[in-house]
């Protein structure tokens, strides 16, 4: 611990951003950086606790009171190494990661955590600075061929730590740029584009291979695919939204939140866009849903010039602060206010949506809601709700965006031509620790297999499906898992 007394002479300190008038009036990252003082004090808050538990908090098991320590000595390299030996891509996890690792902190127990995420951001971006991030390509080659279907984070990480196994891998994808939801579900003012066309010409340069404008079992046959290659991973994520299938809801004006936000992904990139062009400009805009891509469309309402914006949840307004259950370390459910709220929204909790009125011509112009109460079981989860009698009223709207996240992998085509077998919650049914389908070669990771999740939670099953898969074709790995890595003393 290099300053023993750090965590008492800092307060946390977040990086400097720009105003929410300012940073509406563009789609660019708008958060700073810390200037070198700032980076060590904050690094020094670290206590370099007896039991770390920010590693069981990252689902990575990233070693992060090493990394710390290292920071605040400057020691660039080893923070680099360190870093970048249970992830893959921290500049992606930096940046957008809801850090469950600060929920875990020790120092959260009485004060606020250590700004865990921001110094992993700023390892990662000081390490480009330094030209300390270099392709892997192995001398040894092993001569097994893997394809990757999807490119997002679970494929990526997945291909990458293959790559580094030696094997010849190949990452197919259906969209015209890799990326996945990390292209074309993420805003740029979040995560710029620049940031994944960096890190996908390192992995070109790793000897991955990237085939896009490309659909496993439309474009090349799914058994085809088998094969060709030694094994396949399946990473095409949980891509099927949920609907919201209520009186109205034909009606023009109503879109889902990915296509939305994928279109002006589209544009920001000067690429061609698909279908009606989707603009919230001069509009009243509602948002259904108040997860992450329900706040993505806020923020990308404000900068399209919307008049107003509203968000809408089904549970009520979550507390401040911790409560009984939600004992540390776990990530407790409170109230979050995101960059996008700043800019402007207005928050509805507790609020049914019952059906979409329109006008004459068929384009909605209001919502019918009721509100709603919960009742609650000893552990304070919900259990059902009731109507508040009384309640129900219109709310007007021009425009409407159902965010309520994603219902499983699309079955068709790919996952129908191999016969996978799915769940009850129809993912890719593959045991965590294993992620093996029922096919013959074909292993799974990620949203596809777990369900909609993080970003880190990806990466994570990336990683650890390519160890599955190193010692399926090698009868052993060389890839250690995170908890070897966790183990290792620096």
């Amino acid at each position: 611990m290099g300053n023993p007394n750090g965590f008492q002479k800092f307060d946390r300190e977040l990086p400097g951003k720009k105003s929410p008038a300012e940073r509406v009036k563009d789609h660019n990252e708008f958060v700073g950086l810390y200037s070198d003082e700032k980076l060590n004090q904050q690094a020094s808050r670290c206590m370099n606790c007896g039991v770390p538990f920010c590693h069981s908090g990252c689902p990575l098991g990233n070693i992060i009171p090493e990394f710390n320590e290292a920071v605040y000595q400057k020691n660039w390299v080893e923070a680099y190494e360190i870093l970048s030996s249970t992830n893959n891509f921290p500049e992606f996890t930096g940046r957008i990661c809801p850090a469950p690792c600060e929920s875990a902190c020790v120092l959260s127990i009485n004060k606020p955590a250590v700004v865990i995420e921001e110094i992993e951001k700023h390892i990662i971006e000081i390490a480009f600075q330094k030209n300390l991030v270099k392709p892997h390509s192995p001398l040894i080659k092993t001569g097994k061929k893997v394809a990757v279907v999807g490119s997002g984070p679970a494929g990526l990480a997945a291909a990458a730590q293959l790559s580094k196994a030696g094997h010849l891998v190949t990452v197919y994808e259906r969209d015209d740029r890799p990326g996945g939801l990390l292209r074309y579900g993420i805003p740029d003012f979040k995560l710029e584009k620049w940031v994944i066309d960096r890190r996908i010409q390192l992995l070109e340069e790793s000897d991955i291979t990237f085939v896009c404008n490309t659909e496993i079992g439309k474009d090349i046959p799914a058994d085809e695919l088998v094969r060709s290659y030694d094994a396949v991973i399946l990473a095409t994520g949980s891509t099927v939204p949920r609907d919201l299938p209520i009186a109205g809801r034909e009606m023009k004006g109503i879109y889902y939140a990915m296509d939305y936000l994928t279109q002006q992904n589209k544009r920001n990139s000067n690429l061609p866009v698909n279908g009606t062009d989707l603009f919230a400009t001069d509009k009243h805009v509602i948002v259904i849903g108040n997860g992450d891509t329900g706040s993505d469309c806020v923020g990308t309402a404000n900068r399209q010039g919307a008049k107003s914006v509203k968000q809408f949840g089904m549970m009520m307004q979550p507390p401040t602060e911790r409560t009984i259950h939600m004992p540390w370390p776990s990530y407790p459910t409170i109230l979050r206010d995101t960059s996008s709220h700043e800019e402007g929204c207005e928050r509805v909790w507790g609020v049914n949506t019952k059906a979409f009125l329109g006008d004459e011509n068929g384009n909605v112009r209001a919502l019918q809601v009721t509100d709603i109460s919960w009742e609650l079981d000893d552990f304070g989860r919900r259990v059902k709700f009731q109507e508040v009698e009384g309640s129900e009223r219109e709310i007007p709207c021009d425009m409407v965006f159902v965010a309520i996240g994603f219902s499983h992998p699309q079955y068709d085509g790919l996952l129908e031509q191999l016969n996978v077998v799915v769940d009850q919650r129809k993912n890719i049914h593959a045991q965590e620790g294993l992620y093996r389908t029922n096919v013959s070669k074909v292993f799974a990771c990620g949203d596809a297999r777990r369900g909609q999740s993080l970003v880190v939670w990806a990466i994570s099953e990336g990683r650890e499906t390519a160890r599955k898969v190193d010692q399926f074709l090698m009868g052993h790995s060389i890839l250690e898992t995170k908890d070897a890595v966790a183990a290792f003393e620096y």
